[in-house]
């Protein structure tokens, strides 16, 4: 027989698991495109090519600030808009004393003026004070550290015109809740049933402190970003604080803060020389007293620096809104920008020379070291910032775009959550008296002891270490292939769960507590029932050994896709991606589309 005449066989199984293998989203691939190398180049070339890469950079600095800046209106924005309710749920004594009630109080709180370290320095002074015990306040540190997650979740809606830079960018930014709510899970029956770290705390500072310490709370990112902030909006933190304390003075309740010139001029509006030089000597904060102002004699805060709403008759909500908007719109557009530039410069060896320093490891036998660096990093930069938010949804667009993996985000984030913890703690140090300073730093540091325990509970041990980011990736695949997902997971885990529980904290504690156990028994009995379906299908019944006897809107997100579909027609970022582009690449043949199904398939399996 001749050896033209042999049939040639291709193992097609194995070449279409090394394509998809080429493909998987998660790795972090290198630029194949062509591009000329350095030594290639003429001499104009490379002029073109370092002034071009450096005014990248200056634009991408540009949008990094205006980036910044977006995120701290949007905050005021928030604050505005629902600080005052924000401060109130803390003044509701029939839920601070209920640990899962003060959960959803620290989550809500936090989601509702988008800074943890506005909701933490909040329940800081209430603890100071002597309004909230250190035991009740516990709960809701925990739930600001869930609810500070959600900015840089709403940042990765940005990325969404791209399946697999939404995939990862969707990942990196829920990693951030997995971890908190694993570590929530475990940490907070505990802290019930044994109060560790109060205990724990509490014999720390048990003989500490013999004189008084004041420290001031630094500002180190406030001092770039302030000059722009305070031109558009100025809020006051503190009305929100003593809200909280049930403190407020009259004419002291706005949330935005007033301008000197103008309560002057209502103030005393018969002697125009003496407010000039009253004005004059005004500080940037200046608090104005005895003050005949509505019959009322009264202790007012105002600013000096007037800003673009500060004597605007427009009232505060429609001042909240219109921030709101805008502050978004910046966001979305800085941000693109940002992932645009960043694309255009992480290209050849510029590409592979960042994602190797970004991604790779100590060599051995010092490998596992690479992590807990990722960590200190993160922790030092977050507090360089002075907010795990704006770290996180910094690099979120990293991880979307591919300069960061999604295992080396994991350890970055946990780093900004001890990071954040510093504000708390010399917030604390602005104590006036020896009790106040250390009730005030033992909330602190319980802030502070339950994010390491976390980080023990969840990364030093390789198998563990792992469930927070399967779960993240399987948000991602989940986000990838169904986009109003996205949408859906920010609206329950964020406003619609907790304030459901939140709801049911007014009935009796066991109605709320059945309910929970009820809940808790079904995710446990499912997650048993998974494991053995993948791993040992025998030991089920015939029945359990798959959930085809389950109706399809119990077992699947099919349904209610197509009902997203039928309702967002309009917006093409909303379709599935496996029924629009493929579609179009592969002029739309059968064929086609069964192959990238089956790639989805593959990539799920491979978590």
């Amino acid at each position: 027989m001749n050896n033209e005449d042999t049939p040639v066989v291709v193992d097609v199984d194995k070449e279409t698991e090394e394509e998809e293998h080429e493909r998987d989203p998660w790795d972090i691939h290198d630029d194949q495109e062509a591009y000329k190398k350095w030594k290639d180049m003429t001499a104009t070339e490379r002029a073109l090519f370092v002034l071009g890469n450096i005014a990248k950079i200056i634009l991408s600095i540009a949008c990094l600030y205006l980036f910044v800046c977006s995120l701290s209106v949007m905050g005021s924005a928030f604050q505005i808009l629902a600080g005052e309710a924000a401060g109130e749920i803390f003044t509701n004594s029939k839920l601070l004393f209920n640990p899962i009630a003060g959960l959803i109080i620290g989550i809500l709180v936090t989601v509702l003026v988008q800074s943890s370290s506005t909701s933490t320095s909040i329940i800081v002074s209430m603890v100071a004070s002597g309004i909230l015990k250190v035991r009740s306040a516990i709960p809701m540190i925990m739930g600001a550290n869930i609810g500070t997650s959600v900015t840089n979740t709403i940042v990765s809606l940005a990325q969404s015109m791209n399946v697999d830079e939404f995939r990862r960018a969707f990942a990196g930014a829920t990693v951030h809740d997995v971890f908190n709510l694993l570590s929530v899970l475990i940490l907070l029956p505990l802290e019930v049933i044994f109060h560790d770290l109060e205990l724990m705390t509490q014999a720390i500072l048990q003989d500490l402190f013999k004189n008084d310490t004041i420290t001031e709370e630094p500002k180190l990112l406030k001092v770039i970003t302030d000059p722009l902030t305070k031109k558009i909006v100025q809020v006051n933190k503190d009305t929100i604080k003593d809200i909280a304390k049930n403190q407020t003075n009259a004419g002291e309740t706005s949330i935005l803060k007033i301008s000197c010139t103008r309560y002057v001029s209502q103030c005393m509006p018969e002697s125009p020389l003496q407010n000039s030089s009253l004005l004059t000597t005004m500080t940037n904060s200046s608090i104005l007293e005895d003050c005949q102002w509505e019959n009322v004699k009264t202790k007012v805060n105002c600013t000096t620096q007037d800003y673009i709403f500060a004597q605007s008759p427009i009232s505060n909500a429609w001042i909240g809104v219109i921030l709101l908007a805008t502050s978004l719109l910046a966001l979305c557009v800085c941000l693109l920008l940002m992932v645009k530039l960043l694309h255009s410069m992480m290209k050849g060896g510029v590409a592979k020379i960042v994602k190797k320093v970004v991604n790779s490891s100590f060599p051995k036998p010092f490998g596992w070291l690479t992590g807990y660096l990722a960590i200190i990093v993160g922790g030092a930069l977050t507090f360089l910032v002075q907010s795990s938010s704006v770290f996180t949804s910094a690099i979120t667009p990293l991880v979307g775009i591919g300069v960061i993996s999604l295992k080396r985000m994991y350890p970055l984030t946990l780093g900004s959550n001890i990071g954040t913890t510093t504000t708390g703690l010399l917030a604390a140090l602005t104590a006036k008296s020896t009790k106040q300073l250390r009730l005030g730093l033992q909330i602190a540091l319980c802030h502070f002891f339950f994010n390491i325990f976390g980080i023990v509970l969840w990364y030093p041990i390789p198998i563990l270490r792992r469930v927070p980011i399967r779960g993240a990736k399987i948000l991602g695949n989940t986000t990838a292939k169904y986009r109003w997902f996205a949408v859906v997971y920010l609206l329950l885990v964020f406003f619609i769960i907790p304030a459901a529980i939140l709801g049911l904290s007014f009935a009796h504690i066991w109605a709320m507590g059945g309910v929970l156990i009820f809940i808790a028994a079904v995710l446990v009995v499912v997650i048993i029932i998974n494991i053995l379906q993948s791993k040992k299908p025998e030991a089920l019944p015939q029945k359990l050994q798959s959930w085809e006897f389950l109706p399809a809107p119990m077992r699947s997100l099919e349904p209610y896709d197509k009902v997203f579909r039928k309702l967002s027609f309009l917006c093409k970022c909303c379709k599935k991606p496996n029924q629009e582009e493929h579609v179009v690449a592969n002029n739309g043949t059968g064929e086609d589309n069964k192959a990238f199904q089956a790639s989805e398939n593959v990539q799920t399996s491979k978590l």
